[in-house]
């Protein structure tokens, strides 16, 4: 499989991008995190091939990935290469124009995890629009979805755009099933954004190869609490833990692994949850103590999950039941988180914005999206069809 930096290196471009990139000051989003097939950093190949880079722009974590989620970062200068890096986590989450100006290209590569909150991909919404506003082409050097691209496995709900975000900016199920390079290519379309974009699609990848098995073996954490591709798989589904007050395990062994309170019984919460007999998944009683967030320094018992099937595990809807188990064998005790939004963003509550509904504790916790179908999303292959890149 090559990847379209491993492509770029390797100067296998369709002649209309070769041509494009020939004599043009570059851009790259990027991070530590973004490697190639032969696990070397991208941005440094691209360095020391001598393509003409001129400036960096880092996403959520910062260029070396290192720094905690929501956590700001400043602008820098890259040890790696000497380049400045602009910070599009911090006062400013897209290009300003003054960093645009003396460009010609922005390259973007960066990983993804498949899910509609992860932030990096709403960091390359932010770019497209700022790159259309100054006359600056887009190439998105693109990598496989680690969770597969087979679109009947993708899980809503749409997201309302009222609940405007770095989580969520624009319509899209939580378990979205396309690459970086498709969606960019969904946005451009679907949101009339007037830029010049090259998706470098990655040679020898299929929507039903996901990056769990042998390529767990080489995994790079695309986050700091995503240590492995099983992980990833069950972070679209976990991650609603983060809007309520239980833990997801930042910080230990096994995040988002792991649902736990010191108000749960393991032994109650684990029982009841595998006798929902919900598909490709079944839990045993875990006690941990968080660094981090809710509970820091408590002592939480909870459950620690175990997909025993990754193609009929439902994430999205194993994470709701989670909740909705939860609210009925602890009345009172389970309870929304509050935050301040960032600037620019929706009012909405941590959870609302998250699963991409107003109300969403309520309704949740209430089961109304207990049943199996209730997350379908069947419309979501028909809106994005012109999109794909592959089979």
């Amino acid at each position: 499989m090559h990847l379209g930096i491993d492509r770029l290196l390797q100067n296998d471009l369709p002649r209309s991008l070769r041509d494009r990139l020939h004599g043009s000051r570059l851009g790259m989003v990027t991070n530590d995190l973004a490697l190639t097939s032969t696990l070397a950093r991208g941005r440094a190949g691209l360095a020391d091939a001598g393509h003409p880079l001129a400036l960096l722009f880092g996403p959520e974590h910062g260029l070396d990935g290192r720094a905690r989620e929501g956590e700001l970062v400043d602008d820098l200068r890259d040890e790696l290469t000497g380049l400045p890096v602009r910070s599009l986590y911090g006062a400013d989450v897209r290009p300003a124009p003054a960093d645009l100006a003396d460009l010609d290209v922005v390259l973007i590569d960066l990983p993804d995890v498949g899910a509609r909150f992860y932030t990096y991909i709403w960091t390359m919404s932010h770019v497209l629009e700022a790159c259309a506003d100054a006359g600056v082409a887009v190439v998105v050097l693109d990598r496989p979805n680690p969770l597969g691209g087979l679109l009947e496995q993708a899980e809503g709900p749409m997201l309302d755009e009222a609940a405007n975000s770095l989580v969520g900016r624009w319509t899209m199920p939580i378990r979205h099933g396309l690459t970086i390079g498709e969606l960019a290519r969904h946005w451009v379309r679907t949101r009339r954004i007037d830029v010049e974009l090259h998706v470098l699609e990655v040679r020898g990848w299929n929507r039903a190869r996901t990056a769990l098995g042998r390529q767990e073996l080489t995994w790079m954490p695309p986050s700091p609490n995503l240590p492995s591709a099983a992980t990833a798989l069950l972070y679209p589904g976990t991650c609603l833990a983060e809007g309520v007050n239980v833990s997801e395990g930042r910080s230990t062994a096994v995040p988002f692994r792991v649902v736990g309170a010191p108000f749960i019984d393991a032994e109650e919460y684990t029982t009841a949850f595998v006798e929902l007999a919900l598909p490709g998944v079944t839990a045993s009683p875990y006690g941990f103590t968080p660094l981090v967030r809710d509970h820091a320094g408590e002592a939480c018992q909870g459950l620690l999950l175990h997909v025993t099937d990754p193609e009929a595990f439902r994430p999205v809807h194993t994470g709701v039941r989670l909740l909705s188990l939860l609210a009925r064998l602890y009345p009172g005790a389970l309870a929304e988180r509050a935050l301040v939004p960032m600037p620019g963003e929706s009012d909405w509550s941590p959870l609302e914005k998250l699963f991409g509904v107003e109300g969403a504790f309520r309704r949740i916790t209430s089961g109304e999206w207990d049943e199996p179908d209730a997350l379908a999303v069947p419309e979501w292959a028909d809106l994005v069809a012109v999109d794909l890149l592959y089979a």
